[in-house]
C-alpha cells in the first residue's frame, strides 16, 4: 500500500510530527510512503523512515499555489498512491483539485485530518471532503459535525495523536547530569514550586494568566515560580514585552524563568512540579500535556478542549473552569500540599502503535470493495 501526505513543509510544528511518526510506523511495517511539501528542516528525518520526500510549494496562502494542481495530478497519476492523506488546507485543496484531474482508474481514495480548529468557511470545509475524515479528538469530531452537518457521522474517524511509551513513561526521569546543568543555568529555581508552561509565545496559550495565578499562591505563602518554555517567534516580540512588563508591574519578573525554545521538554516537563495548559481557545488535541501525563507529572489545565478530555482520562482533579484563575490557584496550593499522580501506564488510544494501527486499518478499509 502507498500512502502519499499533503502537507505545507517539513518545518517544526505539531502536523509535522504526525506525518513523521505516521512515516515511522507506517514504513516499519513495509508500507510505502511518500510526502510531499515544500520542504524544511525535518526532510531529514522523513527520509531516515524509509519515506521518500518530493518538493512541490503546495501550501502557501496565494492563488498562484493553485498553478500546482496540473503538477499534483501529474504527481498523482505517475507515483499512483492508493491513499491521498491531506493534512492542512491549502495542500488540501490542491491535491482535492487534482485528483478531479486524474482518471478514476489513478484515483486515490482521499483522507483529510483536522489537526485543529480552523476558521469556520468555505476554505475550511475542504477538510470535510475526505472519503474519510480523522477527527484528533471527541471535541474535534463534535467541532465536525456542527459547523459541516453535511459530513457523514460514518465517515469520521476519532484517532488522537499518541506518545511514544520508550520515550515518555511512568518513572522516567533525568540524567544527574542533566539536572545538575538545569540548576546551574537557572539556580533561581531552587526550592521553589515551579510551574511549567510550554508552548509558542502568543496570546492565545494564556501566559497572561500566569500574573494572577502566580499573586494568588504567593498570597497563600506558596514559592510559586513560572518556567515559560517556548519561542518568541518573529512578530511576537512586542507580546512577550506586554507579558514581561505585566510581571514586572505585579512585582512577578523575579518569579517567571523564560528557557526559550528546548528540545529536552521531556527532562523539564519531569524537573518541573505541574505543567500547565491555560489556551483561552480550546487545542484540538494538547500533545505536550499527554507527554506530561505520561510521564507521570501532574497538568492542570482549562477544562475545554483536547486537554480537558485527556484530563478526564488521567487527572479530573486538574480540570479547572476555563479562564477561572482564582480556581487554578486553589488546586495548584492544593497540589503543593500533596502532589497527585495521573492515571498509569498509558492506556489506548494513546500509544503511538495505537495510531499506527488505527491508521492502517482506516486506509485498508478504504481500499476494499464497497458492497
Amino acid at each position: 500500500m502507498k500512502i502519499m501526505h499533503l502537507l505545507p513543509s517539513l518545518s517544526s510544528g505539531g502536523v509535522e510530527q504526525v506525518v513523521l511518526e505516521l512515516c515511522q510506523g507506517l514504513c516499519a511495517r513495509g508500507e510505502e510512503c511518500v510526502v510531499v511539501s515544500a520542504g524544511g528542516g525535518m526532510v531529514e528525518a522523513i527520509e531516515k523512515t524509509g519515506a521518500r520526500h518530493i518538493v512541490l510549494p503546495i501550501g502557501k496562502k496565494s492563488l498562484r499555489t493553485f498553478l500546482m494542481v496540473g503538477k499534483m495530478a501529474r504527481l498523482i497519476k505517475q507515483e499512483r498512491p492508493h491513499i491521498l492523506h491531506l493534512h492542512s488546507r491549502v495542500p488540501a485543496w490542491v491535491g482535492y483539485l487534482a485528483c478531479k484531474r486524474v482518471p478514476r482508474k489513478y484515483r486515490p481514495a482521499v483522507v483529510t485530518t483536522f489537526h485543529g480548529f480552523h476558521s469556520v468557511n468555505f476554505y475550511s470545509g475542504i477538510m470535510a471532503k475526505g472519503d474519510k475524515v480523522v477527527a484528533v479528538s471527541n471535541c474535534m469530531r463534535d467541532h465536525i459535525l456542527k459547523h459541516y452537518p453535511n459530513t457523514d457521522t460514518a465517515d469520521i474517524c476519532i484517532i488522537p495523536n499518541s506518545v511514544d511509551t520508550e520515550q515518555n513513561y511512568f518513572g522516567y526521569t533525568p540524567t544527574e547530569d542533566w539536572m545538575k546543568k538545569w540548576r546551574s543555568d537557572y539556580p533561581e529555581l531552587e526550592g521553589k514550586y515551579t510551574l511549567c508552561l510550554p508552548g509558542r509565545i502568543t496570546r492565545i496559550k494564556g501566559a497572561q494568566h500566569l500574573v494572577p495565578i502566580l499573586s494568588g499562591l504567593q498570597a497563600k505563602g506558596i514559592p510559586a515560580h513560572a518556567v515559560i518554555v517556548g519561542e518568541t517567534k518573529k512578530g511576537k516580540e512586542a507580546l512577550r514585552r506586554e507579558l514581561q512588563d505585566a510581571f514586572e508591574k505585579a512585582g512577578l519578573s523575579s518569579s517567571v524563568t523564560w528557557t526559550g525554545h528546548r528540545l529536552d521538554l521531556r527532562d523539564v516537563l519531569c524537573a518541573c512540579d505541574v505543567t500547565l495548559s491555560l489556551t483561552l481557545q480550546p487545542e484540538s488535541f494538547g500533545k505536550t500535556t499527554l507527554e506530561a501525563l505520561a510521564l507521570g507529572r501532574p497538568v492542570a489545565g482549562y477544562e475545554h478542549g483536547g486537554v480537558g478530555e485527556q484530563l478526564d482520562v488521567f487527572l479530573p482533579a486538574g480540570k479547572c473552569p476555563t479562564k477561572d484563575t482564582d480556581a487554578m490557584v486553589n488546586i495548584l496550593a492544593d497540589w503543593y500540599r500533596q502532589r497527585p499522580t495521573p492515571k498509569h501506564p498509558l492506556p489506548s488510544p494513546y500509544k503511538r502503535e495505537d495510531m499506527i494501527q488505527a491508521h492502517m486499518e482506516l486506509y485498508q478499509s478504504l481500499l476494499l470493495p464497497q458492497a
